[in-house]
């Protein structure tokens, strides 16, 4: 007996009794009150909706594959494993930071490992163990990382994922764009158990006629990345808010391990209580940070001004050392370059039609376009190094793109020796 919830998204979602004890766990309860899209909301007013419904939606998604594989193999999915992988669909954002991935960005564990404990301890490893085992738990947290050798892992971390499938289509949705249009009954229709040609091991494929609809996901993500996800105000408002989380962190004013237990609200509430308040007012009102500097990922050289994403404590330091430079208040000058992430994991054994099992690799095959290759070109060219400003200031451009572009090593010798940046 299936209890179903209304969404508007995929319209009616049939829930089993088990999963419903899953998402009456107070784990689950929280992804009420975190925003799918962290601060998106500042620039698209739709955007308020939640990991919550996110992750019914790609249990949802799950149930339909799972229903799909099995009615294309002989014997189907054991149910056991069917169950594991639902659970993991589920409950594979559990992890999550308020207002999305911003956090990761300041160094904070990554939310696949954030979720480990809520996993394999208390109601939600109690009742994954009741019903499909002792080691259920850790099979399900496995699949979230990416880490399980059952050959249905694709469908839940991997190309092409439920999760990506599912949170293109309800971020356009909420947020009122045209751009994360994907033949999701294609590519789900062409979902396959195939034979890795490479490693003979037994994986999700998909059949040739379905790169079309593996297009659809590739262009509905680069257009979501460049409209929305990486919006120059968007990013912005993470700026603004990433370095209100770390200027607590740094004074002792928040605990790295209480992050993963606030809402976004709650953490706000939180963080109104440090001493300057004028940023995280700023904040709220929607007074963001203007660009006083950007330029194009496809413009630098492979691998340049990733220290930025990757070296928080250096990206403060120099934004602090600027700021002094150029004569405003450190924290009024932030840097931001998005962490670095491909458009699209295209690693993938595609069925072709005479029956051969191929990688969907860089070489391509006749025909067909070179989607590994142009998932790198959009990737580029949707990525941004921007300077954001409260004030406005007037920046040499050619000099600041040295700076920021430069090696990390040198940029840290700078800043510690006092040297003048620009």
């Amino acid at each position: 007996m299936l209890t179903t919830i209304r969404d508007p998204l995929w319209n009616n979602i049939g829930i089993d009794a088990l999963t419903l004890r899953l998402i009456d766990t107070p784990v689950f309860q929280r992804l009420r009150y975190v925003r799918q899209l962290g601060l998106a909301y500042l620039v698209y007013p739709g955007a308020t909706h939640s990991r919550f419904e996110h992750a019914l939606g790609t249990y949802h998604l799950a149930r339909r594959a799972l229903d799909r594989l099995g009615a294309s193999t002989q014997d189907g999915t054991p149910a056991t494993e069917r169950g594991v992988v639902l659970a993991a669909a589920l409950l594979h954002d559990v992890g999550h930071y308020p207002f999305s991935h911003a956090l990761e960005e300041i160094g904070a564990p990554h939310h696949e490992e954030v979720a480990r404990p809520l996993l394999l301890e208390g109601g939600i490893a109690r009742t994954l163990r009741e019903a499909f085992g002792e080691s259920a738990p850790e099979q399900v947290h496995a699949l979230v990382c990416g880490r399980s050798e059952s050959p249905l892992q694709r469908l839940i971390s991997g190309s092409p994922d439920l999760d990506k499938i599912e949170y293109l289509k309800r971020d356009a949705l909420m947020c009122g764009v045209p751009y994360g249009e994907i033949d999701v009954e294609r590519l789900i229709e062409s979902l396959r158990l195939v034979t890795d040609p490479h490693t003979g091991a037994l994986t999700i494929g998909i059949r040739e006629k379905g790169l079309s609809a593996l297009e659809s996901l590739l262009f509905a993500k680069y257009q979501m990345y460049r409209n929305v996800y990486w919006h120059h105000a968007v990013r912005s408002a993470t700026a603004m808010y990433k370095r209100l989380v770390d200027d607590a962190l740094r004074g002792g004013r928040l605990r790295r391990e209480q992050l993963s237990t606030f809402t976004d609200e709650g953490l706000l509430h939180h963080l109104d209580g440090a001493d300057d308040r004028a940023m995280l007012s700023a904040l709220r009102e929607r007074r963001l940070y203007k660009r006083v500097f950007e330029v194009p990922a496809g413009a630098l050289g492979d691998g340049t001004a990733d220290w930025l994403a990757e070296d928080h404590g250096l990206t403060v330091s120099v934004e602090d050392a600027l700021a002094r430079e150029v004569g405003v208040p450190p924290g009024t000058l932030l840097l931001d370059y998005p962490a670095k992430t491909q458009m699209l994991e295209l690693n993938i054994p595609v069925l072709r039609r005479d029956g051969a099992v191929h990688r969907l690799t860089r070489e391509g095959w006749d025909g067909a376009i070179n989607l590994p290759r142009l998932s790198d070109e959009l990737y580029r060219s949707s990525r941004w190094l921007r300077v954001f400003s409260a004030s406005p200031i007037s920046l040499p451009h050619d000099r600041v793109a040295s700076l920021l572009s430069g090696d990390a090593t040198e940029v840290r010798t700078k800043v510690e020796q006092g040297l003048k940046l620009l």
